[in-house]
């Protein structure tokens, strides 16, 4: 919980001096429980996101994990494709891709990913569903929090704040299985040989899970995350954001369901707060777009219940734009602004990113070779008069089956590869070649001779390498 920083502030016209705090001090925030459509939405891609998250460390593919970052042997398994750290530009790719997608995804429908995908919302919904069953729905735990201790307070907290944090190790448990083969995992962890590392790490991001989720929640979002302070750089008037009907809310006050409230003078708002009661922030979405608001759309279900309830038509808090409330315009004309210059330079950018990306991918070669010349020995004659080079081979295959190379080299005229025969490199794995290259000097100018190494499967050709290296003859 936030403590206020106390400050002294000097009365200038000699009164008492005045304490103020820096910072206001958190107030618990208890979201009620609301159903709707958008709730339903959230629900499932919470259901999405960790069946996605827990599941593809259990996936195997080809005998290992389908999914392995595995940092000790510099190797990344995403399924049927192994990646390398030279194979780096892909992560680039799909950073640049991540960026274009926030940007697109913002301007056309503002915090979409805070409101129903991001970690820190996902893991707030589940965390708040459990206090739910154990403690009951909003007044239940305004009530409980506010009595004395006694055995089922105790007994209640305990049980939430036990299943808390078996979630929080089970999530740290699986963030590792990402770096280390979660079966392999799971055995040390019975047989209680878990390595440092495996073991700070399950703790620690079980415990960053524990105090976000359960503690910290809107703090998270409203002073850690830097996405709702340069949200407004990516919103304009045509972007969707939750919004308050105040033309036809205002002015609000309570009435008895058939009361004609439009007699009265009064606007569609009942002011029952539950916008407020079921916001996972704790803001009134009445006073207009706040930083704080993650866009989840609570309030919309929310309002939209008591719209039912009334029997007034829906939609008074709704997704919406400025220029639509301001314009009045239409579902089909509120659509038709989406495609507006920005969103479309965005897809654009993006459509040439991910089809870059995967035309790459498909291109991708499995073959990678690095030429190194031994450099203990510039060169040296063979008894039958030649002379030769030797140079080791840093080849790379990232398939995961076997494959057998030819090494072949060019650039001057009798210029060949002893011995000749093919080179078997194991699957996803990466083999340091010595190659010795002889030469006949008869007829050859002394000095550096510019080659060029081919590396060719034998059962693939189009599948090859070609690199440069220098020659020496004395």
């Amino acid at each position: 919980m936030a403590r206020a920083v106390p400050l002294k502030v000097i009365d200038p016209s000699g009164g008492n001096d005045v304490e103020s705090s820096l910072y206001e001090i958190r107030r618990k925030i208890y979201p009620r429980a609301v159903q709707g459509w958008f709730a339903r939405w959230r629900i499932a891609l919470v259901l999405a996101t960790q069946l996605l998250f827990y599941g593809l460390p259990w996936l195997t593919w080809n005998a290992r994990p389908a999914v392995l970052f595995d940092l000790a042997a510099r190797k990344f398994y995403i399924f049927g494709i192994v990646f390398w750290p030279q194979d780096f530009i892909f992560l680039t790719g799909l950073l640049v891709i991540s960026a274009l997608s926030l940007f697109l995804f913002t301007a056309v429908g503002g915090r979409l990913f805070c409101g129903y995908a991001c970690p820190q919302t996902v893991y707030t919904e589940i965390f708040m569903w459990i206090e739910r069953k154990v403690e009951g729905d909003r007044a239940q735990r305004i009530k409980l929090d506010g009595g004395a201790l006694s055995a089922n307070k105790a007994g209640r907290k305990a049980l939430k704040h036990a299943l808390w944090i078996a979630i929080g190790l089970w999530t740290g448990f699986t963030f590792v299985g990402y770096f280390t083969p979660i079966r392999t995992l799971l055995g040390e962890l019975y047989a209680f040989t878990l390595g440092p590392w495996e073991t700070f790490w399950i703790l620690f991001y079980g415990f960053a899970t524990y105090g976000n989720a359960g503690w910290m929640r809107e703090q998270v979002c409203k002073y850690m995350c830097p996405y709702a302070r340069f949200q407004s750089a990516m919103f304009d008037p045509d972007t969707l954001i939750i919004t308050y009907d105040a033309q036809r809310g205002e002015p609000r006050g309570s009435r008895s369901k058939s009361a004609d409230y439009q007699a009265k003078g009064l606007g569609a708002c009942v002011d029952c707060g539950i916008c407020v009661q079921v916001c996972p922030t704790g803001i009134d979405i009445r006073r207009g777009l706040q930083y704080e608001c993650i866009g989840c759309a609570a309030c919309v279900d929310g309002c939209n219940q008591v719209m039912d309830k009334m029997g007034y038509a829906r939609g008074l808090i709704r997704y919406s734009t400025e220029n639509a409330l301001k314009r009045g315009l239409t579902p089909p004309q509120l659509l038709k602004r989406v495609f507006r210059p920005r969103v479309l330079v965005y897809m654009v950018l993006l459509s040439i990113m991910v089809c870059t990306l995967l035309a790459t991918l498909y291109l991708r070669s499995p073959l990678k070779v690095d030429v190194i010349r031994d450099r203990a020995a510039l060169m040296r004659e063979t008894r039958d008069g030649k002379v030769e080079n030797v140079y080791q081979l840093q080849i790379m295959n990232t398939d995961e089956r076997m494959r057998s190379y030819v090494i072949k080299v060019s650039g001057l005229q009798g210029l060949q590869v002893v011995p000749a025969a093919p080179v078997a490199i194991a699957g996803a794995t990466a083999q340091s070649i010595a190659v010795t290259v002889q030469i006949d000097p008869a007829g050859i100018t002394p000095g550096s001779h510019s080659i060029m190494f081919h590396i060719e499967d034998t059962e693939q050709p189009s599948i090859r390498a070609d690199e440069k290296s220098r020659f020496f003859v004395k």
